[in-house]
């Protein structure tokens, strides 16, 4: 049977012969043999099926592609980026030596390489490998760029610029082009450089870049004299630069990981770009310029878990504040994963449905992907079409993508159990394939960049590097290649056609292509025209007079675009006129009109009005109106809010747009709105005081009666909400009731201890032993909070005689419940001030301390230590053992559930695992439970704070603003903290989840939590 299988079979079969087993030829299933598959897969070892030979064994390819194998180790390892250059080399970097301080892996001293593949013998397979630049400063770099005999590395918090100046394939020269970037050896810093169809460079970087300095150390400013740094923009930045990195333009922000831009032949940007890990909420962007894209609170910076009016109901939707004015829509979201590398495709070579469409690498679902868009009003719609997805190797981790000079494809393969979260379970792996259709060898088209026909058919290419050479000829050629490049002006392929404008714009003559551009029959070469404006300083607002009416939406939304900025008369009432042709259907358009507007919206507001005088009364309006920030608006936004024709429910989005509107018109417009207690009043009351400064509510008489009169009225979750932000002593007793009755503990202790009156109270009841069992419940309610105020109380309920047996007892478990607490414990248990019938009580309260140290220490003082870890066999030993998916669920519910949910159920403290099965291999899963430290996920490190009265708490910061800290701590309380009350802020080296999590369980309950971990998938 196998010598028949063989002759369809392109990976190695084992031959059993005595006993024994003999690896024979290479060869390749027919797409229809799963059963096979699976046959011949269930007798490879583990590490057969690593080997480079069964690369592709699992993988489904997209009808009418192929793939095969370009290069393996040991040729390179670890690929994090790669580039295509115009000779077909595949330049790659390596990321040996990617975070060691979480990993604990070894490093290469010299540093990380940029290495070159090369098929010199046109067998599609590499044959030589050359190390073009190795140094300790490169260490696990995200973005390579190559651009002729110059290579732009991305290596937070540099950007280098390497020359080679002697053809050699050496790097003779090094540069810095930027720096000042933070996230050093972080996924979440400087992303790849990517040369664009008008000459200039484009860069982003993820939530951690923060800043932009020059070469010298200077902060870079953008295009309007801002700095950009955290102080002007937010979170994850995109940029646009000249070739010498002068003229830096930010042209989007908030986003939260983007990781590598795409530019098409128009100059439409598109993205990806992570969510915070399993939230469900990964995300394509088409980016229009200027936009915000919502990642945190707009106005506030607040994490977009801080609860706020109309919260979107489903969390991958909330993740990214879409209901907020400001908030440019999504394209297309993807659910869960770790997006990386992304390419446009504009070859001919693949089949038609990828002409001209995103090509992307999913690592997290084993995928290289496409998605294929539909212009739908101003925007676009998208759909999801797998090229190449591995079905059975978890360790296929697509980490990037490039378009080779013959049209092929060419993905970069990390290969790792394990992806994001900064693991790396594997030091020695690394491929490289290439897809094109079946019987398409790999070849390089002869170019000729000597003369203008030669240049500008160069130009054409589909490998970005070919272009590169081709402008960088044309250049030099200027208007002698008008002729060359007008030919494919005329071109039928409108991409031809617009690759061919760029380059007579930028080489030859500005005005006279722009003004073609923009009377051309296609809308893309309009838009293509009306960026080439702004990027030539014409005068935007003639061009844009002429396009105010295009009959194109997207034109339309390119015009509202380049009004950014400008704040004219004429500008105001161009901006009028593009308003009133919103259909109140399109949220693209409508975002589009918010950017044009912006820094400018009282005049373009007032222009609007002036020609239509009951927007309230259309869709329309209402939508301008709900996106304006203008203090004319506020009576009209104050008339939807409380307009009775409209379900209350779709109100919300006009109470939520006064976050947005500053001045003293929105103060008074909001206590206007209080009249009456009826059932619907009562919750424009709530809505409305929602809206105002605490502070003002405590200053005003009326808005705090009705405060009071409304709370009165609220369930225990909304309730506790208000009290919390407004600390009104009213509501201190009901406070107590709820820790009394169980109701939101935590949230109510917490509550009660911001006024003085509160502690007063607790204390009181504390005193009194007719109340012994609400003492109790208070003091549970505190044990999380770990503040100077709380501790002290424990402590004394711990001590003084004046208390019962069960008040000490009780105050001695409750103690260790925070950080601050657990350090205290050891403190009294080392000093022996304890009592010995106490100890245990003292030790069992810090039993599930996150750090393990204080587990080990406090358990010395019973007699007995858990200190040695029971020995486990090592991770490829438990990879191979079968578990029990329904007890490892058990184990997950006793054991993990504290601080993980998993579809809704646990604690929302630490990632979310409901699709963790979907992003780690069975050795990911296992490094994660026993060695933490090796994967902490971006957003969940551990901070030690402490304030200035002295109390020092451990947990997440979910949010940080200039004025607020909120930080989540184990058990799911949140605390939420004034900036000017901290002392200081550090991040914790460690996993905020115990290093000894496995201790507490038997080698078969840690298999089947794997295993239960290994059914938690997309579905």
């Amino acid at each position: 049977m196998l010598n028949k299988l063989s002759q369809k079979s392109k990976i190695l079969i084992p031959t059993v012969l005595l006993g024994g087993v003999l690896w024979g030829t290479a060869y390749q299933f027919s797409p229809k043999s799963r059963f096979i598959n699976h046959y011949v897969d269930s007798l490879l070892t583990e590490n057969q099926k690593r080997l480079p030979d069964n690369a592709l064994k699992g993988v489904k390819m997209v009808d009418g592609l192929t793939v095969s194998t370009f290069a393996t180790e040991p040729m390179l390892i670890n690929p994090t980026d790669i580039d295509v250059d115009a000779k077909g080399r595949v330049w790659v970097l390596e990321a040996y030596n990617y975070r060691p301080s979480i990993t604990g892996n070894p490093t290469h001293k010299e540093g990380d390489r940029i290495v070159i593949l090369e098929d010199t013998n046109g067998d599609g397979k590499a044959d030589i490998s050359k190390v073009f630049y190795q140094g300790p400063e490169i260490n696990a770099p995200l973005g390579i760029s190559v651009l002729n005999n110059v290579v732009i590395v991305s290596q937070s918090p540099y950007v280098w610029k390497f020359t080679d100046t002697d053809g050699d394939d050496k790097a003779d020269k090094k540069e810095i082009l930027f720096q000042g970037i933070e996230g050093e050896q972080h996924d979440h810093g400087v992303h790849t450089f990517v040369f664009g169809p008008d000459g200039k460079l484009y860069f982003n970087f993820g939530n951690e870049g923060r800043q932009l300095k020059d070469a010298k150390g200077n902060l870079v400013k953008d295009q309007f004299g801002r700095e950009i740094s955290r102080k002007n923009f937010q979170e994850g930045m995109l940029f646009r630069c000249n070739l010498d990195g002068s003229e830096v333009e930010c042209l989007a922000q908030n986003f939260r990981n983007n990781y590598e831009v795409a530019v098409d032949s128009y100059g439409t940007l598109w993205q990806s770009d992570n969510d915070d890990d399993g939230n469900k909420g990964v995300r394509i962007n088409f980016v229009m310029e200027y936009g915000n894209y919502g990642y945190k609170d707009q106005m506030t910076r607040a994490s977009w878990g801080y609860p706020r009016t109309n919260m979107e109901e489903e969390i991958p939707l909330r993740h990214w504040h879409l209901n907020d004015p400001g908030t440019v829509p999504n394209l297309l979201q993807t659910g869960s994963g770790s997006p990386t590398g992304m390419v446009l495709y504009e070859g001919d070579l693949l089949p038609k449905q990828f002409y001209g469409q995103m090509i992307h690498c999913e690592p997290g679902h084993n995928v290289v992907r496409s998605y294929p868009v539909t212009k739908k009003g101003a925007g676009y719609s998208a759909q999801i079409v797998n090229i190449m997805k591995n079905e059975t190797d978890q360790w296929f981790r697509p980490a990037d993508v490039c378009v080779a000079p013959d049209g092929s494809l060419i993905v970069a393969d990390w290969y790792d159990p394990g992806v994001g979260g900064h693991q790396a379970g594997d030091l020695t792996r690394g491929r490289i394939y290439r897809i094109a259709p079946p019987q398409t060898p790999y070849s390089v088209p002869k170019q000729d960049f000597t003369t203008p026909d030669g240049a500008a058919k160069a130009l054409q290419s589909p490998n970005i590097a070919t272009r590169y050479l081709a402008w960088e000829a044309l250049s030099k050629m200027g208007k002698s290649a008008e002729n060359a490049l007008a030919s494919y002006w005329k071109n039928d392929n409108p991409r031809v056609r617009a690759r061919a404008f760029w380059a007579l714009v930028k080489l030859v003559d500005t005005k006279k292509y722009i003004d073609l551009a923009i009377q051309d029959a296609n809308p893309d070469i309009r838009i293509a025209g009306l960026r080439a404006v702004r990027q030539g300083k014409l005068d935007i607002l003639d061009y844009v007079e002429k396009l105010a009416k295009d009959a194109d939406p997207q034109v339309r939304r390119e015009c509202a675009i380049a009004l950014y900025g400008q704040k004219s008369p004429k500008a105001s009432q161009l901006w009028a006129t593009l308003a009133s042709q919103h259909d109140g259907k399109d949220r693209w358009y409508l975002e589009a009109l918010g950017i044009g507007a912006e820094d400018n919206w009282d005049a373009c507001f007032s222009a609007y009005l002036s020609q239509n005088h009951n927007p309230a009364n259309s869709a329309s309006g209402k939508d301008i109106i709900w996106r304006s920030r203008s203090n004319q608006s506020v009576k009209l936004l104050a008339s939807l809010a409380t307009d009775p024709s409209i379900a209350l429910k779709e109100r919300l989005r006009y109470f939520r747009a006064f976050d947005f509107v500053k001045g003293s018109e929105k103060s008074s417009a909001l206590l206007g709105m209080l009249n009456g207690n009826s059932q619907e009043q009562n919750q424009i009351n709530r809505l409305a005081l929602g809206h105002l400064d605490a502070e003002f509510v405590k200053t005003s008489p009326i808005a705090k009666n009705a405060l009071v009169q409304l709370m009165n009225n609220l369930d225990d979750k909304e309730f506790v909400q208000l009290q919390d932000k407004y600390t009104l002593p009213e509501g201190n007793e009901r406070l107590i009731s709820m820790i009394g009755k169980g109701e939101k503990v935590g949230d109510a202790g917490n509550a009660l201890f911001k006024s003085p009156q509160g502690v007063q109270l607790a204390k009181n009841i504390i005193n009194n032993p007719k109340q012994e069992d609400l003492a109790i419940k208070i003091l549970g309610a505190i044990r999380w909070n770990g503040g100077k105020t709380q501790l002290t109380l424990l402590q004394d309920a711990m001590f003084n005689p004046k208390y019962s047996a069960n008040i000490h007892r009780e105050a001695t478990r409750y103690l260790g419940g925070s950080g601050n607490g657990e350090d205290l414990i050891l403190e009294l248990l080392k000093a022996k001030k304890i009592k010995k019938d106490l100890i245990p009580v003292a030790v069992e309260g810090v039993s599930r301390a996150w750090r393990r140290s204080v587990r080990v220490e406090a358990a010395k003082y019973l007699g007995t230590t858990n200190a040695t870890s029971k020995k486990l066999p090592p991770i490829s030993e438990l990879i191979a053992l079968t578990g029990n998916p329904k007890n490892g669920a058990q184990v997950f519910a006793n054991n993990c559930s504290v601080c993980h949910q998993v579809n809704g159920e646990g604690m929302d403290f630490g990632p979310k695992l409901s699709e963790i099965g979907s992003k780690l291999a069975k050795e990911g899963q296992y490094l994660a439970i026993l060695h933490p430290d090796a994967g902490i996920s971006f957003g969940y490190e551990g901070w030690d704070i402490k304030l200035k009265d002295g109390t020092q708490l451990v947990g997440i910061v979910a949010s940080k603003t200039e004025t607020d800290v909120v930080l989540k701590m184990p058990g799911g309380l949140v605390q939420n903290l004034k900036t000017s009350a901290i002392k200081s802020m550090k991040m914790q080296s460690n996993s905020m989840m115990p290093t000894g999590l496995a201790d507490g369980m038997s080698q078969q309950e840690l298999v089947d939590l794997v295993e239960f971990l290994m059914t938690l998938k997309k579905k």
